[in-house]
């Protein structure tokens, strides 16, 4: 090589950077990078009178009076200041309060209480309405016709026509109101803690409506005939119940009949063994499913042994729904036929309750039984 050549030229910069810690600096950037290092004559280097520029956020930029751009690595981006720094919570001062049990804490109320779940009353007084009123046409209707033609089946055909009409009706709409379509049933229900007491009289009210409303159905049928018109009362007489000289063995037997205490105690056996029937088959912990048909069957059978004795009675909304519309005499003992009944379905109702009641239990409330109440309407509830 010439000698000199390693020197720089008469009023030219050099190509040498005069600082030992630059020149290191772009080794590790020419080794962390891979750019080889600019080297030879048009390597430029920057100028030591650079003019400093001001970026955004106050970041001070070299700029090189050259073409060329600084060294990679040399500038280094730094973080602006937050503008709003955020608010921190001051520490608080003294130890927390704790709570004892003998401090007196003020607690919302709260009140919990089983509702019942299911139909309506109003709903239910329908059902017994409408179960009334079918029970009563069928049976009434198949009595009443059969002894105005002669072509019934006599007392089979009229127990059969109740315990039929009992069994569908109950199908139909038992799990509304639970089928009972008779104030006995109702009773005992009631007694038995099956029924609760605040629905005895609405259902009354509804098994009434529902036979009376039956029994005009077929009276008005029956005095649509002029040559029956007449006599409609006199029809009506012969299925209503009745004991000694009104009860049928005393039309078989002229100036006889069936005396008022022998009534009196058929008619409570049999609605006890009735009501007793309808208790037993309907209990919760019962595993059969024929509990309608048992009911109807047990109606039969009671209808079957009264009514050659009192016309078989073993419910007052149908003994009052014939009692309307038949001969006057009929109303004058219509009080037996409930009396009778309702003791018979106590005494079933009684029975059941001390011998052979399901238990209650608190713990078989569901989910769905159980409201919880708070604030305003737990203190109105308390």
């Amino acid at each position: 090589m010439l000698a000199g050549a390693d020197r720089p030229a008469p009023g030219s910069r050099s190509r040498r950077s005069r600082h030992p810690i630059l020149d290191d600096r772009n080794t590790m950037s020419q080794d962390n990078t891979g750019t080889p290092e600019a080297t030879g004559p048009d390597a430029v280097t920057p100028d030591a009178t650079t003019t400093p520029a001001v970026g955004a956020g106050g970041t001070v930029t070299p700029e090189p009076s050259g073409a060329s751009a600084a060294p990679v690595g040399l500038d280094k981006p730094v973080a602006p200041a937050p503008l709003d720094p955020t608010p921190v919570a001051p520490a608080p001062v003294g130890p927390a309060p704790v709570a004892s049990l003998d401090d007196d804490v003020a607690l919302a109320p709260v009140a919990v209480a089983a509702v019942p779940v299911g139909p309506g009353l109003g709903s239910r007084l329908a059902a017994e309405a409408f179960g009334t009123l079918f029970l009563v046409i069928a049976g009434l209707g198949t009595a009443l016709y059969a002894n105005i033609t002669g072509l019934g089946g006599g007392p089979l055909a009229t127990a059969l026509a109740f315990g039929l009409a009992l069994l569908a009706g109950a199908v139909a709409v038992g799990y509304v109101s639970g089928g009972h379509f008779n104030p006995a049933v109702t009773l005992g229900a009631a007694i038995a803690g099956r029924t609760s007491w605040k629905d005895v009289l609405p259902y009354w009210l509804a098994q009434l409506v529902g036979g009376v409303a039956a029994a005009a159905v077929l009276y008005v049928t029956l005095s649509s005939f002029p040559t029956l018109a007449e006599q409609a009362r006199e029809f009506f007489s012969s299925v209503a119940n009745g004991y000694s000289t009104h009860s049928p063995i005393g039309a078989q037997v002229q100036g006889e009949g069936f005396a008022l205490l022998g009534a009196l105690l058929i008619e409570v056996v049999m609605t006890a063994i009735f009501v007793g029937v309808i208790l037993g088959s309907t209990d919760r912990r019962s595993t059969n499913s024929l509990a309608p048909a048992a009911i109807g069957f047990a109606y039969v059978v009671g209808l079957l042994v009264t009514i050659p004795m009192t016309n078989g009675g073993l419910n007052p909304a149908r003994s009052s729904a014939a009692a309307v519309f038949s001969e006057s005499w009929a109303l004058g003992q219509l009080w037996l036929f409930w009396v009778a009944p309702l003791v018979g379905a106590a005494l079933a109702g009684l029975l059941y309750r001390a011998f052979g009641a399901e238990p209650v239990q608190d713990d078989l409330l569901g989910e769905d039984d159980v409201v919880v109440l708070t604030g305003d309407e737990a203190e109105r509830a308390l």
